[in-house]
């Protein structure tokens, strides 16, 4: 009885890698996630508007569980690659729009800065495959107000 335990939990242990890495929902071939607004290269000052695009998918809420669908992460300023295997991070450099917005208002210190789209599953994890727009850049510029001091 011990020795049917022990293969048991053996077996249970040796599934338990393959069940973390179980995640990546699929997502339709021709799914795409862009930027309505700003546009790649655009001089920005202050807050901008930043509108998110989806296409051949739905948004919906974090925690929904619905087929062809999830929500949105802005990623600023990551260089690094977004891990399939693990749930978007949430950070001041991964946002996450998780109530199913399209859109949010932005407000960057002047310089250059880079934005990316994500789409996440209900439980933040990357579509398989990925559903991830463009990398685009905004040069934020200085407040008018804080050029005339």
């Amino acid at each position: 009885m011990q020795i049917l335990r022990c293969l048991a939990l053996s077996a249970a242990l040796a599934l338990l890698p393959g069940m973390a890495f179980s995640q990546g929902k699929a997502a339709p071939k021709d799914a795409k996630v862009y930027f309505i607004t700003p546009y790649d290269g655009q001089r920005v000052r202050g807050t901008f508007l930043v509108r998110f695009g989806l296409r051949n998918m739905g948004v919906t809420h974090a925690g929904d569980d619905y087929q062809n669908a999830g929500h949105h992460h802005l990623l600023v300023d990551v260089n690094d690659p977004i891990d399939p295997k693990e749930p978007i991070p949430q950070d001041k450099s991964h946002l996450h729009f998780g109530a199913g917005q399209t859109e949010t208002s932005l407000e960057l210190p002047p310089g250059t800065h880079t934005l990316q789209l994500v789409l996440g599953d209900a439980k933040h994890y990357p579509f398989d495959p990925p559903v991830v727009s463009d990398k685009i850049t905004v040069r934020v510029r200085q407040p008018v107000s804080a050029r005339s001091k």
